[in-house]
């Protein structure tokens, strides 16, 4: 964690070198997704045909390796110092995501192996981030135990969380009829919504920070009070910090 705190610094730094050394034009430049000179072809992401009509047998994949923070933000300074602001803007965003993916792993390992009976699943764990500033970042594991399976989600996810503030920004889905299938519950200070549905059982989210939201998806929970007292086992104040949420 400590060197992960230190390489966020770093970045920051570099960040604050670029703002105060360029006008917001130049920063524009550099950010602006419109700009086709950062267009750059990438190998691993072309789908290549074969077509010699042999079969492959063989090969072990792709390996699962994060961007190296610190050798991204040395690229970014030499791409900026000569002013390649393509290339400048993909070094950061390379180290952002970089951190990204890092926070999110340390996430995972400081969630709970075992919540209630069920256990982790752990070739479920999955972070995914698409480095622009945690917009995007999603954390995932599942819980199981024989039929019952607790399924969470941590998540930048703008959709998710206009659903589930329209929910409670109106104050009639604070009580329930024998129609309603969804209502506000408060998990550990925070408002949230919990669901359900014949088919995929139990849904809590919970919104928290300025832009993160917490999901839990039940499946065969016997009822409500279940489903929220396994939610009450992830810590939404230690996500948070751990965040840099506000």
């Amino acid at each position: 964690m400590t060197f992960l705190l230190s390489e966020g610094v770093e970045a920051q730094r570099f960040l604050n070198k670029l703002k105060d050394k360029t006008e917001d034009k130049i920063l524009d430049n550099i950010f602006n997704d419109k700009n086709n000179q950062d267009q750059q072809s990438n190998p691993n992401n072309q789908s290549q045909n074969n077509t010699s009509g042999t079969q492959n047998t063989k090969g072990g994949g792709l390996e699962n390796t994060a961007p190296d923070v610190l050798a991204n933000i040395d690229a970014a300074g030499k791409s900026f110092d000569s002013k390649d602001y393509s290339n400048t803007r993909y070094s950061i965003r390379q180290a952002i995501l970089g951190v990204e993916l890092e926070i999110g792993k340390n996430i995972l390992t400081s969630l709970p192996d075992k919540v209630g009976e069920l256990s982790k699943e752990p070739e479920t764990d999955n972070v995914t981030s698409t480095g622009i500033g945690f917009v995007g970042l999603t954390i995932e594991r599942s819980y199981k135990k024989g039929d019952k399976e607790l399924d969470m989600t941590i998540a930048n996810n703008s959709a998710l969380l206009s659903s589930v503030n329209m929910y409670l920004a109106n104050g009639s889905y604070a009580s329930t009829n024998n129609d309603q299938n969804y209502k506000q519950v408060t998990l550990q200070g925070y408002r949230g919504v919990i669901e359900y549905d014949e088919s995929s059982g139990y849904t809590l989210s919970v919104p928290f920070g300025q832009s993160s939201i917490l999901v839990l998806q039940g499946i065969n929970f016997e009822n409500e009070k279940e489903m929220m007292d396994i939610a009450d086992n992830f810590k939404i104040d230690s996500i948070k910090k751990q965040l840099g949420e506000q």
